[in-house]
């Protein structure tokens, strides 16, 4: 085989009972791809034939609507007679399956970033009205140390959809309480799964394990899961809390909120994890987000920031910008603050949140610092090249020309006010003086 529609075959990635994926090329924007060919004619049994159907026709609706970094895009889709494929971003890399083996397990550490990306992916689907409904190591690709991008939609539950959603579907060893019961699901029943996820990733094990699907489906309805420390004394106390409560069958005491799960991720990582020199990418989204400069931004453009700007640790008394350098790049203070000096006058103190060096960018050239800019202690610094952000989304692009707008304005602001202070101190010298 050739090609597939108009995408040109590469090679072979895999293949199972009823798809097979290739790499293919999209000769239209050069671009590679994965397309998932499917063949329902070997399930035989119509019924299933149906299901599997309407499966892969629910994410072929999803093609265009969901659009996020750890979520695997969906671009096109073909389902008429006995062509049926998927064409979907090619990510590069394994699944989290790998490191389910017990001789595989990933640091404590990274499997809470994994986590909180997961959260915030499926806090970004749940807002779209999406519900994963098969969250589990196998759908959920790794690339790198903790990039992730969850993968496989086709069980998803569509809110406000007016197709019958198909029920049954998922993997029981990952289902909720509520989902195998086939009750009305919200993202709680992924909240869940992704406790399952975290739960083997931590052990090697599944909480449940059984003979066979009715064992298992009663254990997952009626019996407690042990802490994952049973199976492996040296996981952390906080991270045996987050799985449990992600893990309880009660949606009450379950986390009711991504929000709520992902900080208690954030804050497992912040006291367990030794200082480094390197910044996790869960510090740095939560940096971004209590941030006043990106308030208007969206979890997709911070996640777009994140991937566009640079991040160091400074340390106090460090020069950072010197008065007569050439550059355009500009910066953010993530935390710490920065002395503005001129001939060794202060100028300015700037705190978190404010940035510096903004003019080089605005003024569109190659710019000449005017001033020095030093740690006045230890700081967390974000810079962004204006010739990186061309590259970035117009959405994320709009959004700091526009945070830096109303920084000029509140500057602007304050530098009116000091000068209306200062002229009525003169004019009350004046006044004196006559």
């Amino acid at each position: 085989m050739d090609n597939i529609g108009k995408y040109e075959i590469l090679s072979e990635l895999g293949s199972g009972a009823t798809s097979t994926v290739y790499l293919a090329l999209d000769p239209f924007n050069n671009q590679r791809v994965a397309i998932k060919l499917f063949n329902l004619e070997a399930l035989r049994d119509p019924g299933l034939v149906k299901a599997h159907r309407n499966l892969l026709l629910t994410e072929a609706s999803l093609v265009g609507k969901l659009s996020h970094p750890h979520i695997v895009k969906v671009f096109d889709a073909m389902m008429e007679g006995a062509v049926n494929y998927m064409v979907m971003e090619y990510v590069e890399g394994a699944t989290l399956g790998y490191h389910t083996d017990v001789s595989r397990l990933l640091p404590f550490s990274t499997i809470a970033e994994i986590s909180y990306k997961c959260c915030k992916a499926l806090e970004y689907a749940q807002r779209q009205g999406v519900i994963h409904r098969d969250i589990k190591p196998a759908n959920i690709l790794l690339r790198g140390q903790s990039n992730i991008k969850i993968s496989d939609f086709g069980s998803a539950m569509i809110v406000n959809q007016q197709t019958t959603q198909v029920v049954g579907v998922g993997s029981p060893a990952y289902m909720s309480p509520e989902q195998i019961d086939e009750q009305l699901l919200t993202h709680q029943t992924d909240i869940y799964s992704l406790g399952v996820t975290m739960f083997q990733l931590l052990t090697g094990k599944l909480p449940f394990e059984a003979g066979n699907n009715f064992s298992l489906i009663y254990q997952i309805m009626n019996i407690e899961p042990q802490p994952p420390s049973k199976l492996r004394p040296e996981i952390p106390p906080e991270m045996d809390a987050i799985v449990m409560r992600a893990m309880q069958k009660d949606r009450s005491r379950r986390y009711q909120t991504w929000d709520e799960f992902a900080q208690d991720l954030m804050g497992f990582f912040s006291n367990n994890v030794q200082t480094q020199t390197e910044i996790s990418d869960m510090e740095k989204f939560d940096v971004l987000r209590a941030l006043f400069f990106f308030k208007n931004f969206t979890d997709v453009e911070l996640w777009e920031v994140l991937r566009i700007s640079e991040w160091r640790k400074v340390r106090k008394g460090e020069l950072i910008l010197h008065e007569g350098d050439r550059g355009r790049e500009f910066f953010i203070l993530g935390n710490g603050s920065v002395k503005v000096v001129k001939r060794g006058l202060l100028l300015s103190i700037l705190n978190k949140g404010d940035c510096f060096g903004e003019m080089a960018h605005l003024s569109e050239r190659n710019f000449i610092r005017t001033t020095d800019v030093v740690a006045d202690s230890d700081i967390t610094l974000i810079g962004i090249n204006p010739d990186v952000m061309e590259r970035a989304t117009t959405g994320c692009r709009f959004q700091i020309n526009d945070a830096f707008l109303r920084l000029l304005v509140k500057r602007l602001d304050v530098a009116n006010t000091r000068i209306s202070h200062l002229l009525s101190s003169f004019e009350w010298v004046g006044n004196e003086n006559k």
